[in-house]
């Protein structure tokens, strides 16, 4: 079989990722003013509390599904066996899900008409088999009617919903969306598939699986959700958790820019570990963290470079207390751009997920703790440094622990040009910015370009070993060409 191309997958994945930033770069201002902090603090509380029933859903599924297809896309019988298997699984987990969350729509009174609405987010979880088309690296066709439901529901929320009392109906836009968007996936399955006896279908066997694949769900789960759950529970203010959630927004936006690569490569590792292709494996490892870390390094210096005027245009007045956060958050993209590629393309398809996960779960700990001591004295702020120690603290011991594969010098090797050319970013934006009068629109496009530039021109004089090698690629096809 002909192996699918990276170089595509990670076209057709970026496009996407480039969409799933526009997207909230459209919505989030007008969503951020139409239901000002209070009521994106409503929406932050409530949809953190879904999340643990959509991972009940889910149980793992997501990545152990993925690891598995990609293993055995060549063999059209197993793989059509896994497929059934894991979605009848991932059926019954969330009937559970469904059972549970009945009773808290019957206990809860003050968000008991939102969780109503947020039901459907547990119906395109157990619809969700984007998993099965990623193991089989087909990114195009996932890409392309996610593309297509994401635009649909941009048209949607700008024509429906006009009031800030329209709450409940733009979060019924998004679960609604996100069910066809599911729904959408099925409809190539017959090309995929053959027939299978229902009677040979073992789905005991996935669980023990997929659970090692859960719990750091849930483990990863108390830095990323909880941390919203307990600002409501100890703050009782909608005001910090609309904070908090504007912030994760931002970063979740660069996430996916800085991520994207992984998304892509995962499956191939997968592939390649069942080859026992190991060279390559290193090779491709060390060549992703590259790419991560000079992607995750401009960003993370850029967002504290404009956040003072930033956060103004882009969310509207009263979320100053965001600027904080996002100085305190954006060295995130760095730390977890590190875990982020060893956990996605080390030990997820190596099989050692429940190894990774001593680590997630000490993180959890660490994060557990240290949210009861510092919301109460900093609300949000201390969420947000609570984050930052658990992400050190995992990225810490992830490096410990793949010592034998990965070489940990790498990582110093191919930082400090990047360091250095994002300090010198920062500089440049900040100057920007202390020595322009000008509109706040034109002046954040100012400090853009002129942060890109800078950067760019620090990195070629200093002849980043990446960026030199892939301009060098570039230039000698356009010579071909």
């Amino acid at each position: 079989m002909k192996q699918p191309s990276i170089k595509q997958n990670f076209i057709y994945n970026t496009l996407y990722e480039i969409l799933a930033i526009v997207s909230p770069l459209i919505t989030a201002p007008y969503v951020s003013r139409l239901f000002q902090a209070d009521g994106n603090g409503i929406y932050s509380y409530t949809h953190a509390i879904t999340t643990y029933f959509t991972m009940v859903c889910a149980l793992g599924v997501r990545s152990y599904g993925q690891r598995e297809i990609a293993q055995h896309r060549e063999n059209k019988e197993e793989a059509s066996k896994l497929f059934f298997e894991l979605q009848l699984m991932c059926t019954i987990t969330s009937a559970v899900a469904l059972l549970g969350w009945v009773v808290l729509i019957l206990l809860s009174k003050q968000y008991s008409a939102y969780y109503m609405v947020l039901t459907l987010n547990l119906i395109a979880t157990m619809l969700d088999i984007s998993w099965f088309w990623a193991g089989f690296e087909k990114f195009r066709f996932i890409v392309i009617r996610n593309s297509l439901i994401k635009i649909a529901g941009i048209v949607l929320l700008f024509t429906l919903v006009k009031e800030k009392s329209d709450l409940r109906l733009y979060m019924f836009l998004l679960g609604a969306t996100g069910v066809i968007g599911n729904l959408s996936m099925w409809t190539y399955l017959p090309k995929y598939l053959v027939k299978v006896d229902f009677k040979t279908l073992e789905i005991k066997r996935h669980f023990s699986q997929t659970l090692v694949y859960f719990v750091p769900t849930v483990a990863t789960s108390i830095y990323t959700v909880l941390d919203k759950a307990m600002i409501g529970w100890i703050t009782d203010n909608n005001y910090q958790n609309g904070y908090y959630e504007q912030a994760t927004k931002i970063l979740t936006i660069c996430k996916s820019v800085v991520f994207s690569i992984n998304t892509v490569v995962s499956a191939r590792m997968s592939f390649l570990f069942v080859q026992k292709a190991h060279d390559e494996i290193k090779s491709r490892l060390k060549t992703t963290i590259d790419f991560v870390l000079m992607v995750a390094f401009p960003i993370t210096f850029g967002i504290i470079a404009i956040a003072p005027n930033f956060v103004p245009v882009f969310f509207g007045d009263g979320y100053d207390e965001v600027v904080t956060l996002l100085y305190i958050m954006a060295p995130l993209l760095i730390i977890i751009g590190i875990s982020n590629c060893l956990g996605a393309l080390y030990f997820t398809p190596s099989g050692q997920r429940a190894r990774s996960n001593k680590g997630i779960i000490t993180g959890a700990v660490v994060n557990l703790i240290l949210n009861a001591f510092m919301i109460p004295l900093l609300g949000a702020n201390g969420a947000a440094c609570a984050s930052l120690i658990a992400e050190l603290t995992i990225t810490g011991l992830y490096l410990y622990m793949s010592r034998d594969y990965f070489d940990r010098k790498h990582i110093l090797r191919v930082s400090w040009k990047k360091l250095i050319s994002a300090v010198l970013m920062f500089a440049v934006v900040v100057t920007v910015r202390r020595m322009l009068h000008i509109n706040d629109i034109v002046l954040l496009v100012v400090q853009v370009a002129s942060g890109a530039v800078t950067y760019g021109v620090c990195m070629l004089i200093l002849r980043d070993s990446l960026l030199i090698d892939n301009l060098n690629k570039i230039l000698s096809k356009l010579k071909r060409g």
